[in-house]
């Protein structure tokens, strides 16, 4: 699963690396290397062309009854499993008409007990440019009549060097296949679930293990993404 991730670029440069035709938000998230579960992030949807707007992640589903119990279901939906997720209640009308993109920088993991690195141990992921990360996002009206924006990144089997971290990766959309992923009127669903095929699907994706720091949700910084060597003494602080 995907639990943590970086996002360290504003809205102008994320407009411009993702070439999209506006913004809805008129303010830059706060730069964030330790994202956390129903934290406000980016996507990328489908308006008035590609644009750029904002989300807490972990979607809410539509049946959540109040805020307290939908912000709490939050943590349990902040990934969907791309082989299941057209059938899963909670993901599956996203799935077919609001499908979006998830801008990082990277990403972080946890190596499991079935590879080759010590359990937990945290790497972080990443490429030379931007990772954009397919997801799903949706909009849940509350008791008071708010209308609350969620989203979850779309998760597959890790291949390559990253199954020797974790089993599950998530799944990249290349620059290609942006616009039909975020068409809204494309509903069948064989056709969107080719689009997460990748033939590379960890292509130009990079890891090395990083400091148990980012453990802890408090912390936050670039030094969070810094190299360290495997062995050497870790705590939180």
């Amino acid at each position: 699963m995907c639990g943590r991730y970086a996002q360290a670029q504003g809205i102008e440069e994320i407009v411009e690396q993702f070439a999209l035709d506006g913004s809805v938000i008129d303010h830059s998230l706060p730069i964030n290397w330790n994202i956390a579960p129903t934290n406000e992030i980016y996507i990328i949807r489908a308006g008035a062309g590609r644009v750029l707007d904002s989300a807490s992640w972990g979607v809410i589903a539509p049946w959540q009854k109040n805020t307290v119990e939908a912000r709490a279901s939050q943590s349990h939906a902040i990934n969907a499993r791309s082989e299941s997720i057209h059938e899963k209640p909670t993901f599956r009308q996203a799935f077919r008409s609001s499908r979006c993109l998830i801008p990082a920088s990277g990403y972080y993991e946890w190596a499991t007990s079935l590879g080759q690195y010590p359990p937990k141990q945290p790497f972080y992921i990443h490429s030379d440019r931007q990772l954009s990360i397919a997801g799903i996002w949706s909009t849940w009206k509350s008791e008071s009549g708010e209308q609350i924006q969620s989203a979850a990144i779309i998760t597959r089997e890790a291949v390559g060097k990253l199954a020797t971290i974790h089993s599950r990766m998530p799944v990249m959309m290349p620059p290609e296949r942006w616009d039909r992923w975020l068409d809204p009127t494309l509903r069948d669903i064989d056709e969107v679930t080719s689009l997460m095929q990748l033939s590379e699907p960890d292509k130009g994706l990079r890891a090395h293990p990083v400091s148990a720091r980012v453990n802890l949700v408090a912390n936050n910084g670039a030094q969070l993404i810094e190299e360290i060597e495997l062995g050497e003494p870790e705590t939180l602080f």
